[in-house]
């Protein structure tokens, strides 16, 4: 199989484990956290790792724009930044559509007496519905990480293992403090993947056409 070939292959398994989850896993997981409450205060304080990126890739790509106005920066980290930017940028518009088009319930009540499961057994999906209580799937926090971590993997594979653990430290952090269930942690780190690994695919292939009749 070629690398797209595998990487289409991953995205379908991935989508069968949101639906799995959905279904099966989600609710279980959800009760037992909130049942289990003694390190709250440590999964929380894991959640916030992300939080940061969205506003840090705006002024990150308005800043390296000014800087190509006045420069021509070639260097790997520009590159990096620049891309890391821009996917965290998109992403992060793509899952505020998703939240909307799929209007989910969250697993507990956070504000204004929003409908969850634990409060009142509210599960599923109320498509475009609208609200900050129907904003459950995707997880915001696995599509920003993500996001980022994504196009870091492609650019720098001596770091995955640190990668991977920074999204796994996210993704604990969301389901120990009963954040979100399971299949919109799977669906946020799908999102933000993706978009990590198109943009990449897009940023190389705007510079090959560029230096492409140069180097004739």
């Amino acid at each position: 199989m070629t690398r797209p070939q595998i990487r289409l292959a991953a995205c379908s398994f991935t989508i069968a484990a949101v639906v799995v989850s959905y279904l099966w896993i989600d609710r279980p997981i959800a009760f037992f956290s909130y049942s289990h409450r003694a390190f709250q205060w440590f999964f929380v304080d894991l959640t916030l790792i992300p939080e940061p990126l969205p506003g840090l890739a705006l002024i990150l790509f308005f800043g390296l724009a000014l800087w190509a106005l006045v420069a021509k920066p070639g260097s790997k980290i520009y590159t990096v930044l620049l891309t890391c930017s821009i996917s965290s940028i998109v992403a992060e518009a793509t899952k505020s559509q998703l939240k909307y088009i799929f209007g989910r319930t969250w697993p507990e009540t956070f504000v204004n007496n929003n409908p969850s499961l634990i409060s009142n057994n509210a599960y599923g999906f109320n498509f475009f519905h609208g609200g900050g209580g129907y904003a459950s799937f995707p997880s915001g926090h696995m599509t920003a990480i993500c996001a980022v971590v994504s196009v870091l993997w492609i650019y720098y594979p001596k770091f995955r293992a640190l990668d991977a653990l920074v999204v796994a430290a996210v993704a604990i952090g969301l389901l120990g403090a009963d954040y979100h269930f399971l299949s919109d942690i799977i669906a946020g780190s799908l999102l933000g993947t993706v978009t990590g690994w198109l943009t990449v695919v897009l940023q190389e292939q705007a510079a090959s056409k560029l230096i492409g009749p140069t180097s004739k």
